[in-house]
Formats: C-alpha cells, sequence, structure tokens
C-alpha cells in the first residue's frame, strides 16, 4: 500500500526527531545557563566558616547581654523591695529626703513646741477651748508632718532642675578621659544644692569601703525619684557589666531633659485648670466677706445662732471635699 520511498522517508524523519530530541534535552541546560545560575546559587547560599575571632566575638557578646540581663534581673529585685520600704519610709529617712539634719528627739520637741503654739494662739483669739485643743492636736501631728513634705517636695524640684547638668558634666568628663570617680567628685564640689549633698554622700558611701555600683544604689533611698532610679541603674549595669558608659549616660540626660519638657508642657495646660479652681474654691468665702461689710447683720445669724454654725459647719465640710476633688482633678503623675 505504501511505497518503499515513502516508508524509507518515515524512518529516516522518526530518526532525526529522535536524536533531536536527545541532543535538546543534554545541551538545553547548557543553552539556557540553567547549570550557570544553579552554581551561582549553590556559592551564594555555602555559608563560609567563621572564623576563630568572630566566634570569640559573638560569644564575648552574649556573654556580655546575659551579664546585663542577670544585673537588671538583681536590679528589678532590690528596687521591688527597695519600693516596699519607701511606700512607708521611717522617720529618720523622712527628714533626710527633706534635707533636715535632725534627730528623732528634736523633731519630737519641735511637734510639742508647735502644738503649744496652735494652742497658746486659738486661746489669745478667745476660741473655746475644744478648738483651742483641736488646733493643739493639729500643730503637734499634722504642721511638723506637712512641714516635712513640703521641704521634701521643694527639695526634689530642686534636684530635677540641676540634675540633668550633672549628668551632662559627668558624660563630658568621661569622654575626656577622666575616671568615674573624679567626674562625681566634681559634682560634689561644684553643683549646686541638693544635688551636690547627694553625690557628697555617694563618695562618702564609697570611702567606707562600699562599691561604687552599691554606693549609687542610696541614691534613689535619700531623692525618691525615677530620675535618680534611672541613673542609680547606669552606673551599676556599667560597673558590674562594662560597656560605653558615655553613651549610656548621653541617653539618659537626653531622657531626663525629655521628662523636664513634658512636665513643663502638663504644668503649662493644667494652669487653666488650676486657675478656674482657684476661683470656684475662693468664691464663697469672697462673697461671704462681701456681705459681711455691706449688711453685717444680715450674715451675723450664721455665726450667733447654733443652727447657723451648724451650716457653716456642714457648708465648709462640703467645701473641702469639692476642692480635694477638683486638686485630685487637676494633678497628674509623671
Amino acid at each position: 500500500m505504501f511505497n518503499s520511498g515513502l516508508i524509507v522517508l518515515a524512518v529516516a524523519g522518526l530518526v532525526v526527531l529522535s536524536v533531536g530530541g536527545i541532543l535538546y534535552a543534554l545541551l538545553y541546560p547548557m543553552v539556557s545557563g540553567n547549570s550557570r545560575t544553579e552554581k551561582r546559587l549553590e556559592v551564594v547560599n555555602r555559608k563560609p566558616k567563621p572564623s576563630t575571632g568572630n566566634v570569640r566575638a559573638a560569644t564575648d557578646i552574649n556573654q556580655r547581654r546575659r551579664q546585663v540581663q542577670d544585673r537588671l534581673a538583681e536590679l528589678e529585685e532590690a528596687q521591688k523591695a527597695k519600693a516596699k520600704k519607701r511606700a512607708g519610709p521611717g522617720l529618720k529617712i523622712r527628714l533626710r529626703q527633706a534635707g533636715l539634719n535632725w534627730s528623732k528627739g528634736k523633731f519630737y520637741v519641735v511637734s510639742a513646741i508647735c502644738g503649744a503654739v496652735f494652742f497658746v494662739v486659738a486661746k489669745v483669739l478667745g476660741a473655746p477651748i475644744y478648738v483651742a485643743g483641736g488646733l493643739a492636736i493639729v500643730g503637734l501631728l499634722g504642721f511638723p508632718n506637712w512641714l516635712i513634705k513640703f521641704r521634701r517636695k521643694r527639695r526634689e524640684k530642686k534636684f530635677l532642675n540641676e540634675f540633668p547638668n550633672s549628668v551632662d558634666v559627668i558624660v563630658r568628663g568621661v569622654k575626656a578621659g577622666l575616671p568615674l570617680g573624679d567626674c562625681l567628685g566634681i559634682i560634689a564640689r561644684e553643683a549646686q544644692e541638693p544635688v551636690r549633698t547627694e553625690f557628697q554622700r555617694i563618695l562618702e558611701t564609697q570611702r567606707m569601703g562600699i562599691p561604687l555600683s552599691e554606693a549609687v544604689q542610696k541614691l534613689p533611698e535619700s531623692m525618691p525619684l525615677a530620675e535618680a532610679n534611672f541613673f542609680a541603674v547606669v552606673i551599676s549595669i556599667q560597673q558590674q557589666a562594662g560597656g560605653n558608659l558615655s553613651e549610656a549616660l548621653s541617653n539618659l540626660s537626653k531622657v531626663l531633659r525629655d521628662r523636664k519638657k513634658l512636665k513643663g508642657k502638663i504644668v503649662a495646660m493644667s494652669q487653666e485648670a488650676k486657675a478656674s479652681a482657684g476661683i470656684i474654691g475662693s468664691l464663697p468665702i469672697i462673697v461671704m466677706a462681701l456681705v459681711y461689710l455691706t449688711t453685717p447683720s444680715y450674715i451675723a445669724i450664721l455665726f450667733n445662732e447654733t443652727v447657723g454654725n451648724i451650716i457653716l459647719g456642714v457648708s465648709a465640710f462640703w467645701m473641702f471635699i469639692g476642692i480635694m476633688v477638683m486638686r485630685k482633678m487637676i494633678n497628674f503623675d509623671f
């Protein structure tokens, strides 16, 4: 049916196609460049063997990181224990925080004198015995504690104003090559109060043989501020684990100044609320004084009658509650 010529041509065509397919399958990787790509990928993915110096450097970094982590854990536990103590500090610590070099006996004597003065002044002004007795209790127990709290707040404010400058002095000294102890000595001699006194205590503690990492931990006890705690933690970690002290203190100085800036911004934004609270709290007293000056007989019933005294007492109590609520609303912890 088929002639011999067609059969020969068909067989030759099949042979040619077969040989071409085999050659294509064998030579295609070389032509397309896949073999070169695979070789390049193998070279890129082949990880070089780390040298001994790199291994040693990585080991040192890991060890230092572990030391810092361990030291941070220890400091966290120590800070928690100290926070529990600072939650209810004793009289001696509160006197030191207020900058008063009083003993407990002197404090009790001053409290007794204040109570006696309050009682005498009340009797001289003609107050009843129960009123004079209440003022004597206020002078004995309330006024001395208020004085300590007032002086402590004022001292903390002065410390925050001067402390960033002192940290900057330490940073410059360390960058210039001075030892940390000499930089602390400069602050203890040249800084303003109360920073100077606090750093003098650190140096005195160090001279007694206590390491500097432990001596700086005394700073948050006498100055219970977050900024003082930051400084103590930075110095303690550097003394234990090493590192770039100038860079750490420079970052700390930036944080302190940012916190100071934020504090000033909060104070500025809350001044309107404080002024409103002052006006609202003083308005009833001013109105009562004006009414007393214009028509004293109209308001005298509040002072001469028992019912009027009760009304005055209840009104004063509710005014006090309102003032305390407003004070809580406009005072921010930062």
